[in-house]
């Protein structure tokens, strides 16, 4: 233990870092070699690396595989329609700048992910669907998907992430890849405090801390999961829909570094098949299944009048995913639970409509749907006896998620392209000086911070990306980003705090440990410091309880709001006596670091934000209303790390499509 004490310290200069090892994070990876070779050309050799805490080829929230491609727009549609599909989702507040400007490059990813041999199923010239092993013409050619929704195609993806991984490695070159380095922390610059100079972080396999200096960071580190309790516990406490490891990283560090963030409040609660967490898409979409309480009715239809106290989003032709939680929430609150996934019937009235050959192989489906993506809900039905055409599933809404690429839209405030963005918006409220006036300030996926970049989960205001589009953004900010470190060749990063101070505070959990450990008997029981799940669990209980989780309905209010406010501050200070048995738990401890603060950040924008924006995802029960007057707007946030504070205020929002033309 005494050499786990004391590392042995890398230290690399660079140009630029992507840290993260998802989707966004092979795009960025598989896009910037040719502008690094554009950029040799004209004499400037740009030094690459990518860190990934875990493992390229099954690392980021599509690790698992995945049955379906959510966000291709194809020839039938514009990217005008798939911005306002995402605008209408989330309630009216996105940046249809980034929306739209994604709508222009995301089918150009799906293309590529084909090209490289991911099987997407098609539909022949007598309408009959076959999977992706049928050898048909590839999109880009004029193959026709299997569309199981307005913008969701179908695919053979078990593979998915390993064969958009293997891309993006043979593209960058291994060389360039770190795999099982986590990254704790940014670093700014010496001589400019709101630029980008470095990270700072620590081996999970070995004895070694790693300092880079870079002139350009891309953090892509994911969202954010278990900051709230989750519905499974014992044995199923780690059983979540979103990847467990995603520790919101992305969102703490940025806003550690001073970046401003935006739409923090923006949660995601998805309905699931209970337990399990499998998905339902391709039952609502493919299979056409319907959901029913536990009398049989048809809720989405019973409660349907419910939708008008929300308009124009709840008029609209698919109501957002939080108004279909918040009509199911009604049974449940009422007594008319449990609710039902009718599979049974879905599956039947499939035998009606195809034929025998589409009917064996969507049945194959529905177990393969699982195999894909979510393997444990398999385990499930297995381990309950259920077999989906003879018997229905039950669903139930999932404790909160925050991410910025699926029905949320949570992150960073970033700069938009060139040519698309509002005017100088007319500024209210307590806003910085140093903030941005417009929606382009420089280059596409930077944040107020000079040099950090993001994508993916890492973009607020614009969800619906998903896997697709989360590529398709890490695309644009490589190229991006080669552009920036062009642009300052000459400039050299220093960082603002030395390596001895930052290999201090790193490795702080494990001198707390080092110093303590024989104090008592019980390894994990001590006065002088808590253990990393010990403290995830306060955190989780307090977000659970006071923060709109599972245990209150997804419901908060002022003063609920300000006990955890009281609570955050007392975790924070606890969390600096963490311990770290070994890298694992360092690894835990600097996690729960980083939920902490993304939690609080959470916290902060739903106490800002007057109102109730998302029913179904979270209600304030003293603001349980929309007010479309005062709060159609955007939420941002800057914190302050050197007096621990944040300073929250609007920004205008501004539409860019005509909401009057529905999408296609």
């Amino acid at each position: 233990m005494a050499e786990f004490g004391n590392p042995e310290i890398v230290e690399e200069s660079l140009d630029i870092l992507i840290i993260g090892g998802g989707m966004a994070a092979c795009g960025a990876a598989y896009e910037i070699v040719p502008w690094l070779e554009a950029a040799k050309r004209k004499g400037l050799e740009i030094e690459v690396r990518l860190l990934d805490k875990a493992a390229l080829e099954r690392s980021g929230a599509a690790a698992q595989g995945l049955s379906a491609i959510n966000a291709y727009i194809g020839p039938e549609r514009d990217p005008a329609d798939y911005a306002r599909m995402v605008a209408n989702d989330l309630m009216g507040i996105t940046r249809e700048d980034l929306t739209y400007d994604l709508g222009r490059h995301v089918d150009e990813s799906v293309h590529l992910f084909e090209e490289w041999g991911l099987p997407i199923w098609k539909v022949d010239e007598k309408g009959e669907r076959h999977d992706g092993s049928s050898g048909m013409a590839p999109l880009k050619d004029g193959g026709r998907p299997v569309r199981t929704g307005d913008w969701q195609i179908m695919i053979n993806g078990e593979s998915y992430k390993s064969i958009v991984a293997e891309s993006a490695r043979k593209a960058l070159g291994v060389e360039r890849i770190r795999e099982h380095i986590f990254i704790a922390r940014l670093v700014k610059d010496r001589n400019d405090s709101n630029r980008i100079a470095g990270a700072v972080g620590f081996s999970i396999r070995e004895h070694k801390l790693y300092v880079y200096r870079a002139k350009a960071i891309l953090l892509v580190a994911g969202g954010c999961v278990n900051i709230f309790r989750p519905r499974s516990v014992g044995e199923g406490l780690g059983r979540t829909w979103y990847p467990v490891w995603n520790a919101g990283s992305t969102y703490a560090m940025a806003a550690e570094a001073g970046a401003e963030l935006t739409m923090m409040e923006s949660r995601f609660v998805p309905t699931r098949i209970k337990d399990g967490y499998g998905p339902v898409g391709a039952w609502f979409l493919l299979f056409k299944a319907r959901t029913t309480n536990a009398y049989g009715d048809h809720y989405l239809e019973t409660n349907r009048e419910m939708l008008n106290e929300y308009p124009p989003y709840g008029q609209s032709r698919v109501p957002p995913a939080c108004l279909r939680n918040h009509l199911m929430l009604k049974e449940l609150r009422e007594g008319r639970g449990p609710i039902w996934l009718d599979t049974v019937g879905a599956l039947a009235g499939m035998r009606e409509s195809l034929s025998p050959r589409e009917v064996r192989h969507l049945e194959a489906e529905v177990w393969e749907d699982f195999l894909d993506m979510s393997i444990g809900q398999c385990g499930v039905w297995a381990g309950e006896n259920i077999e989906p055409a003879k018997k229905n599933s039950e669903l139930m809404p999932t404790e909160p998620y925050l991410l910025g690429s699926h029905s949320g839209c949570c992150g960073i405030w970033v700069s938009g392209p060139e040519d698309l963005g509002a005017p100088e918006e007319e500024e209210y409220g307590d806003v910085p000086e140093h903030l941005p006036s417009g929606w382009h300030w420089g280059y596409r996926g930077m944040s107020t911070v000079r040099g950090l970049f993001t994508a993916g989960d890492g973009v607020g205001a614009s969800g619906h990306k998903f896997s697709s589009g989360s590529h398709a953004e890490g695309r644009l900010a490589a190229k991006a980003m080669v552009s920036y470190v062009m642009d300052n060749a000459e400039w050299s990063p220093e960082l603002d705090t030395s390596v001895e101070d930052l290999v201090k505070e790193l490795y702080r959990p494990v001198e707390t440990y080092l110093s303590f450990r024989d104090y008592s008997t019980a390894i994990d029981v001590n006065p002088n410091y808590i253990t990393p799940r010990m403290l995830q669990l306060r955190l989780q209980k307090i977000m659970d309880e006071y923060v709109a989780g599972v245990s209150t309905y997804y419901t908060t209010n002022e003063h609920m709001l300000d006990l955890a406010e009281q609570k955050l501050e007392m975790l924070k200070e606890d969390a600096g006596k963490m311990c770290a048995r070994d890298l694992h738990e360092l690894l835990r401890a600097w996690e729960n670091y980083h939920r902490i603060l993304a939690a609080e950040a959470h916290m902060k924008h739903i106490q800002f934000r007057q109102e109730s924006r998302y029913p179904g995802f979270y209600y304030r029960a003293d603001r349980n209303f929309i007010d479309e007057e005062n709060w159609h707007c955007f939420v941002n946030s800057v914190y302050d790390k050197t007096n621990n504070s944040w300073r929250c205020f609007k920004r205008a929002h501004v539409d860019l499509v005509d909401k009057s033309k529905p999408f296609k």
